[in-house]
């Protein structure tokens, strides 16, 4: 078997450099190097480069990046039709009489191949299409060496086990969201029925952010990287038929976690808002400030952004009288980690601390490097709008593709690593289903602690009043 490089090497060089592996001839056609990275290619040739043959093998970075990227100008179904078809007749796999020498030596490359695509790309094959290709190819495969039923077997139970995975995770956050709208309900027709609050729950900040990682990294780990190219896919300007991924979209893990987010920056203004004592709101501040310092010790910084965007929402804010009573020292220090401004320089400098920090780990803890998920996306977005996906020759645009691939394949490495934290079955339910407050509730709640100051805000307060208390 070929020899690959793990994630976290994977992309450190600007391009796939061709003598860094075994490469095929200068004149297979259609695709143009610089400084022998590869530039860019017409389709036909990148497809055709990433079919192995008894003499060449793909290196791990042009696979990762050629099946995160080609999405974008052919369905990945079309894309196994082709790469089963070429390797069917290219190594003669069909002819009644193969060469059993030549077929021992192409097919562990074939079946490496293909255990790549289906380790880091398994959503591919929610498409029965991908599973037909499959199967034919590895049924020619192991009919005509005995040698290769054991991996072609265990091939096909990881990918039905990943597969089945993902479908009880998205079982799982169905019924989530079911139980967090009856509970909502519960909440605004009988909003004395549930006393508890955060603190009832987790008395200690610590862990609280323990817990907060756990949901993070199950959420993070469902995420596959063709999420991040199908959130942008958009028609592929030489063909009028084709939007390539929109129509076939298989997961909304992406989406999944964005929600989080807001779910927690909402739980975190609930729970402020909520508390009737001015002392108590104070003390709920300042348990936040202190869950979110350990979220930025663990190296959380989608919880910690989390929850400074729920205690910097407006209905918080506002709560002059409250934040008077809070020390909020530490608070200025987190939100000084997180400032925008600069494009965030404060924030990548401590992800790049954290970065390192997970390269050199000696523990699991210390691997840990959750990103500020929205930033990531917003990157990703700016890349793949600033740069074209064709070349004015129609050539894909490879250098583009290589940097999404870098942005990607370190978020890979991110995913991969187990919570170290010993789970709480209580807050994790608490924290993933207590109801939380609409804008609107929170902004009724926040005035009814701390009343109006100008007129704006009692005629906010007299429609809020009117509206939502009628409703009950």
């Amino acid at each position: 078997m070929p020899q690959t490089p793990t994630f976290a090497a994977m992309l450190n060089t600007s391009g796939y450099n061709r003598n860094l592996f075994q490469t095929k001839d200068d004149n297979c056609g259609g695709l143009f190097y610089n400084d022998n990275n590869l530039v860019s290619g017409s389709l036909e040739a990148l497809i055709q480069h990433l079919v192995p043959n008894v003499d060449y093998y793909p290196d791990r970075t042009y696979i990762f990046t050629f099946l995160l990227s080609s999405r974008l100008f052919i369905h990945p179904y079309e894309l196994m039709a082709k790469v089963c078809h070429l390797c069917i007749e290219q190594q003669r796999l069909s002819e009644p009489g193969a060469d059993k020498n030549r077929i021992r030596k192409i097919a562990p490359k074939i079946l490496q191949l293909l255990t790549e695509w289906t380790e880091t790309f398994p959503y591919d094959f929610r498409d029965e299409r991908m599973m037909r290709s499959l199967k034919e190819l590895m049924h020619r495969l192991s009919s005509v060496e005995e040698i290769y039923r054991k991996t072609v077997h265990q091939l096909t139970q990881n990918l039905i086990r990943k597969l089945a995975n993902l479908s009880q995770y998205e079982e799982v956050l169905a019924k989530i969201n079911a139980s967090v709208t009856d509970r909502l309900t519960v909440l605004k027709t009988k909003p004395h029925s549930i006393q508890r609050d955060v603190l009832t729950i987790c008395s200690d900040p610590y862990t609280l952010a323990q817990q907060l990682t756990h949901i993070e990294l199950e959420r993070l780990s469902y995420i596959g990287p063709e999420e991040f190219v199908q959130a942008f896919v958009q028609k592929d300007p030489l063909d009028n038929d084709k939007t390539c991924f929109n129509d076939h979209k298989k997961t909304s893990n992406l989406e999944a976690y964005v929600e989080w987010f807001n779910r927690l920056s909402y739980l975190v203004a609930t729970e402020i808002c909520m508390p009737v004592k001015k002392k108590h709101r104070a003390r709920v501040i300042e348990y936040f400030i202190d869950v979110a310092r350990e979220c930025f010790n663990i190296g959380n910084f989608n919880s910690l952004m989390a929850i400074i965007s729920g205690m910097n929402m407006s209905p918080v804010s506002r709560l002059k009288k409250t934040w008077a009573k809070v020390k909020t020292a530490k608070f200025d220090i987190l939100e000084h980690q997180m400032d925008p401004s600069s494009n965030f320089y404060n924030y990548r400098t401590a992800l790049r601390g954290a970065t390192q920090r997970s390269l050199t780990a000696h523990s699991s803890r210390e691997k840990i490097v959750i990103p500020f998920f929205s930033l990531l996306i917003k990157d990703i977005y700016f890349l793949n709008e600033g740069c074209a996906n064709r070349l004015p020759n129609g050539h894909v645009n490879f250098e583009k593709f290589w940097e999404l691939a870098k942005q990607v394949s370190e978020f890979m490495t991110w995913k991969l690593v187990e919570c170290p934290f010993e789970r709480d079955r209580k807050i994790l339910q608490y924290l993933l289903t207590a109801p939380v407050f609409s804008e609107d509730a929170l902004y009724l709640a926040s005035y009814e602690s701390e009343g109006p100051e100008n007129h704006i805000e009692k005629d906010r307060w007299k429609t809020l009043r009117s509206t939502l208390l009628s409703r009950v």
